[in-house]
């Protein structure tokens, strides 16, 4: 059998089971605000089918997603996931708390808790290092603390932002990604909460559907603001991870960039290639949740207007309410794609290259 991981799971949400659990890795001076408030960003539209499945709770109760030794018995050997690259949950916001001081310490903390928590449980687990992006500066030392660990893959920060990413306020965060040799990862959910402003150009949607179903208006904005703000010329070897953002709108964002581009270059001196181009080397999306097309062959041709076969990676999103099973998902798409989506592309960018040595304490 062959020692390449078969799937890797670009998107797993591991949870604090209760507050009390980061006490240990937070300065005592922190303790009362973090137990009194959480993480302190407000806002959010109500679900009416929750955004954790029900049956993911522990065996011993929680939070779905809160004890590393069920998630490996409920999604990863339930699936034959090689890897789960771990991007957090219900702290990925920290950085829109209006205290910067605050945001990095809670980002430390959670850091160590991982690593403590979920990083040594199981070679299957790799993480994503938890940064405050309203405070760039910290956030690179953080990122350099960090950068070495072995089973750590990425950066990872909110998608909500009161600035659009290829600003160079955030500039020090991918000097220091780039230098640990670490892909950046942005995640929704964050969008109109806390500090970020509203989640639209017009204003906050009503309702959750509506709010949900215009995410990927936020990835788009940032998108094309990373590359015409030439970080990628500045970064050269920077990759930027568009998590749970969909796929469907990269396509249009292409073609009108290029169309621009042409007629507009010389506001973006820097840029040296069509924005389509440096898109396809620099950017990543993960499949959930992937768009469904009422004629599953225009999925297929979709991804053939991307033209890059090499930017999409399967994810789960497990365990919230849309998770996608892997044995069901992708379907649709042509074979060979399938096998670069389930587990090559992360390999290339995660350094995955063969199976994880399990334990006999996970046997």
């Amino acid at each position: 059998m062959s020692d390449r991981p078969q799937l890797i799971d670009a998107d797993v949400h591991n949870a604090i089971a209760k507050p009390q659990d980061l006490l240990p890795y937070l300065p005592k001076v922190w303790h009362d605000q973090w137990l009194a408030v959480g993480p302190g960003y407000s806002g959010g539209w109500y679900s009416p089918v929750s955004v954790l499945r029900k049956d993911a709770v522990p065996d011993g109760g929680g939070i779905p997603g809160s004890d590393p030794a069920f998630m490996l018995k409920h999604h990863l050997d339930k699936y034959d996931i090689d890897y789960a690259v771990l991007t957090g949950s219900g702290v990925l916001g920290i950085s829109l708390n209006p205290d910067p001081d605050y945001g990095n310490v809670i980002a430390t903390a959670y850091n160590d808790w991982l690593v403590e928590t979920w990083l040594k449980a199981s070679p299957k687990y790799k993480g994503s290092i938890l940064i405050n992006h309203a405070d760039p500066q910290a956030a690179a030392k953080e990122i350099d603390r960090m950068g070495s660990h072995p089973d750590i893959v990425q950066v990872i920060m909110c998608s909500g932002s009161r600035m659009l990413y290829g600003q160079r306020f955030f500039h020090p965060i991918y000097e220091a990604a780039e230098r640990n040799g670490l892909p950046v990862g942005i995640h929704p959910g964050t969008e109109g909460r806390g500090i970020a402003g509203a989640p639209t150009p017009s204003g906050y949607p009503t309702r959750y559907l509506e709010w949900h179903n215009i995410l990927p208006t936020n990835y788009m904005a940032h998108v094309n603001s990373l590359v015409c703000e030439g970080v990628f010329e500045k970064f050269p070897k920077l990759k930027f991870v568009a998590i749970e953002g969909g796929i469907a709108w990269l396509p249009h964002l292409m073609w009108r960039m290029d169309k621009n581009y042409k007629g507009l270059r010389d506001q973006v001196p820097w840029l040296k290639r069509l924005p389509s181009e440096y898109i396809k080397e620099h950017i990543r999306l993960t499949t959930q949740p992937i768009e469904e097309p009422a004629d599953p062959a225009h999925l297929n041709q979709i991804l053939d207007m991307l033209g890059a076969d090499n930017l999409i990676m399967f994810s789960s999103d497990y365990p919230h309410w849309d998770f996608d099973n892997p044995n069901m998902a992708l379907q649709p798409i042509r074979r060979e794609l399938r096998t670069k989506i389930f587990a090559d592309n992360a390999i290339e960018l995660y350094g995955l290259i063969s199976k994880p040595a399990v334990s006999v304490k996970e046997m």
